[in-house]
């Protein structure tokens, strides 16, 4: 699963990267803590002629048949293996598929002294995308939550080690295919879905500091004693 990333990139180069108008993005603080029900910076098509916007949602997919929005709570993580199929993002995975920016996201592998927390990231420190799915929900009295959950897969070689899941990563030229707009059945968008190796990945192991999702700032991803260390 993914249950924790960050997100401190320079909003330069998130406009690079996401293809963004740099002086449409709001102000971004850096966030190295982001935790579940917390609003998540995301890119999705603002048109069909493939134009983006960055928005925020609320981490925790909430869809918009549910009667109590508190479920969102536990849609954190879509299985990509069946998130096509099952009722609760089925209806997301058609229409209202987005792109999460992050710049690394934490997993905790066990170990004999309990969880030791690891930072995935690029080696160069860039930014790079999540697969989400979005929805809205509206309540009886009017109220409105947007919301988004993250697409997850198979671990790779890097992560095996530390959990067998992770989320799905997509390379930049393959964002306007999971963006787009048309419902069509796509055997090539499925396939951005599957376990993949990536060049430059790195899993530093970090304190247990993060382990709070109250704690904020860039101790969180500082690189802490791998497990075992002697030093």
């Amino acid at each position: 699963m993914c249950g924790r990333f960050s997100l401190s990139s320079d909003p330069k180069a998130l406009a690079e990267q996401f293809s963004l108008g740099l002086d449409s993005l709001p102000p971004l603080a850096p966030r190295y803590n982001i935790a579940p029900s917390q609003p998540v910076v995301a890119v999705k098509a603002r048109n069909v002629r493939g134009e983006r916007e960055l928005v925020f949602l609320q981490w925790g997919l909430v869809p918009s048949w549910a009667k109590d929005p508190a479920m969102g709570s536990r849609m954190i993580n879509a299985r990509a293996e069946t998130a096509p199929e099952k009722p609760s993002f089925r209806s997301a995975f058609k229409r209202r598929r987005c792109l999460l920016p992050a710049d690394g996201f934490y997993e905790w592998a066990k170990t004999g002294n309990g969880k030791q927390p690891y930072h995935v990231r690029r080696g160069d420190g860039a930014p790079f995308a999540m697969a989400g799915l979005w929805e809205q929900w509206q309540g009886a009295d009017g109220s409105e939550i947007i919301s988004c959950a993250i697409l997850t897969t198979a671990a790779n070689s890097t992560m095996k080690a530390i959990h067998h899941r992770m989320p799905v990563l997509l390379f930049p030229d393959e964002y306007s295919l999971w963006l787009e707009l048309e419902e069509r059945e796509s055997p090539e968008r499925l396939s951005l879905l599957a376990s993949r190796e990536w060049e430059g990945m790195e899993a530093v192991p970090v304190s247990t500091y993060v382990n709070n999702p109250s704690n904020e700032g860039s101790g969180c991803i500082a690189p802490a004693d791998p497990p075992n260390s002697t030093a």
